[in-house]
């Protein structure tokens, strides 16, 4: 279990079994400490005042009346978990969503082998709440979570393709703002950097769609920077919520006045060199610029840089220069290994990925196995055996109109599946994220004893995309380096003698008691494991479900188990 870090946690107990609980978390987490100021009463208020969250063991009544007073803004607002005196729940009271509490209830409980509970609606209802996913949202929230929660039609009218999360079928797409005419009723979700009129029907997502160029003399102040961005946005009709960043020439790396106004606006400052921004074509170039920094543009270069469209050419005022643009939306592809079947043996790292994504693209067995865990309305794009190009190409195209895409394959994606063939057609227009899974290797290593304790190899005895005289080449300089071997796609219907032929290679290299490992279906539930010698082996016993794992000289039976020693020297 990882850190809550950054923040600060403050753990607050009243009896000795309360106390005993605190220090668990506090062994565990760097960042979180037993606070004790007086009464339970005060440290519960000191906790609040100086901590980013707290965990108390209290009853949930008394941390109510406690903190009630002290309530102000959920955005700011520690998040508040409440764990019982026997441990065995702990209860996200406050701050759910923006402070955390839902995460932390969850790791609180994983700590204490307790029940996490989480009671905000759209968590119960497995849908991604309007707060949660990273952007600033303004507008009627409430009254638009409720209506996507009570299944009333919600439009979703976006300026551009953004990778959302998968949304309910009830929020459907509506045509973009100012495309037509629209309905003035019902409820609407907008995703739009421009400034709309509110409503108590309407809520709206504010994308990063916005990046700011600024240049400026030496020594600028920080509020004339603010000031001139703040107008140059309002008069574009533009929303502050929107920028992505600020971006300016590396020279002001360290302006202090342009770092505070990024600060302030709580988005990073980008700097870059300036003959990387000479190469920007803009639209009012400066030979006094050139001359001062070694670039034509400043402010219009840096906002322009990497594609964009430019909304607010730069306009100065006594110390600074400003540019505004909009930038395209990039789809998001993760290739995401699921492991060798068993849930448990799914990373927590591709169950987030499954529930961010809004379209699913995988093989119908692998989807079959992660339906229980996506978000609905989800939209799947499944076929069988044998397409594997066809599935890359789908989900590189629906990640470069936009959209979030999880590729799905078993065991680790990168390992013989599906990473290699997408990303051969996957260019600098996505953001692509790779998931690690546990391999069909690993799981029946485990499942042997310990055979890759010292030099191994993967080889593939498919020689559906690759020759098997390069195979068996591969296959003989295994054999002769004596590393241990692990033989995917061993043996099938049409090829079934390439594993008896790979076979005798090792035993022409190793003596007949070297150990040979048979695992089928590792981690499913007809999980079949079985251990031979390269001279009793019977390549009939192995399918397309199978692992083969060859030993080393030095691998041993050690207890019914495939050892393969490392040679520390302590076992000398």
């Amino acid at each position: 279990m990882t850190s809550p870090a950054p923040h600060r946690v403050g753990l607050v107990a009243a009896t000795a079994a309360g106390r005993r609980h605190a220090h668990v978390l506090a062994a565990a987490w760097p960042h979180a400490r037993l606070v004790e100021a007086g009464g339970v009463a005060d440290a519960l208020r000191t906790a609040w005042a100086e901590c980013d969250a707290v965990v108390a063991f209290l009853a949930t009544g008394a941390v109510v009346r406690i903190l009630a007073p002290l309530l102000g803004d959920k955005r700011t607002d520690p998040a508040v978990v409440v764990v019982d005196e026997a441990a065995r729940h702990a209860v996200a009271l406050l701050g759910g969503h923006a402070g955390g509490a839902n995460r932390l209830a969850v790791e609180v409980a994983a700590l204490l082998d307790a029940r996490p509970v989480v009671t905000t609606a759209t968590d119960a209802a497995g849908l991604p709440g309007l707060d949660t996913l990273g952007w600033p949202v303004e507008g009627a929230v409430a009254a638009v979570s409720r209506a996507i929660l009570d299944g009333e039609p919600v439009r979703l009218v976006a300026d551009a393709v953004w990778p959302l999360p998968a949304l309910p079928p009830n929020v459907h797409p509506g045509p973009p703002a100012g495309a037509g005419r629209e309905p003035d009723d019902g409820y609407r979700l907008l995703v739009t950097d421009r400034i709309v009129a509110s409503d108590d029907r309407t809520a709206v997502l504010r994308p990063p769609s916005l990046v700011a160029g600024v240049g400026s003399s030496r020594g600028v102040p920080a509020a004339e920077v603010a000031a001139l961005l703040r107008r140059a946005l309002a008069d574009a009709g533009l929303s502050p919520a929107s920028l992505r960043c600020l971006a300016s020439v590396d020279v002001k790396a360290d302006e202090a006045g342009i770092r505070a106004t990024a600060d302030a606006l709580g988005v990073p400052l980008a700097t870059w060199p300036a003959a990387e921004l000479a190469a920007v074509d803009v639209p009012h170039p400066s030979e006094v610029v050139r001359a001062a920094v070694g670039t034509p543009s400043v402010a219009e270069a840096a906002a322009l840089r990497g594609g964009g469209t430019l909304l607010v050419p730069k306009t100065a005022s006594a110390m600074a220069t400003v540019a505004v643009a909009r930038h395209a939306p990039r789809g998001r592809l993760a290739v995401v290994g699921l492991g060798p079947g068993a849930a448990d043996l799914r990373t927590p790292r591709a169950v987030a990925e499954l529930r961010r994504a809004a379209v699913v693209v995988g093989l119908d067995q692998y989807v079959d196995q992660v339906r229980d865990v996506l978000r609905p309305g989800t939209r799947l794009l499944v076929s069988g055996l044998g397409a594997e190009e066809e599935r890359a190409r789908a989900a590189v195209a629906e990640a470069t109109a936009g959209y979030a895409v999880a590729l799905v394959g078993s065991g680790d994606a990168g390992v013989y599946a599906m990473a290699s063939p997408a990303l051969e057609y996957a260019d600098e227009r996505i953001d692509v994220v790779g998931v690690p899974g546990v391999t069909a290797g690993l799981a029946a290593s485990a499942l042997l004893g310990a055979p890759l304790g010292h030099d191994h190899v993967y080889l593939s005895l498919s020689d559906l995309h690759t020759p098997w005289g390069v195979i068996a080449r591969r296959v003989a300089a295994a054999a002769e380096a004596d590393l241990v071997a692990l033989l995917y796609n061993p043996r099938s219907r049409a090829r079934d003698w390439q594993l008896g032929a790979a076979l005798g290679t090792f035993a022409a290299h190793r003596p007949p008691d070297t150990p040979v490992g048979v695992v089928r279906n590792a981690s499913r539930p007809d999980e079949w494991v079985h251990l031979a010698t390269l001279a009793t082996v019977d390549p009939t016993v192995v399918d397309m479900y199978g692992l083969v794992v060859v030993g080393s000289s030095r691998t041993r039976m050690v207890g019914g188990r495939m050892v393969t020693p490392r040679g520390y020297r302590w076992r000398r």
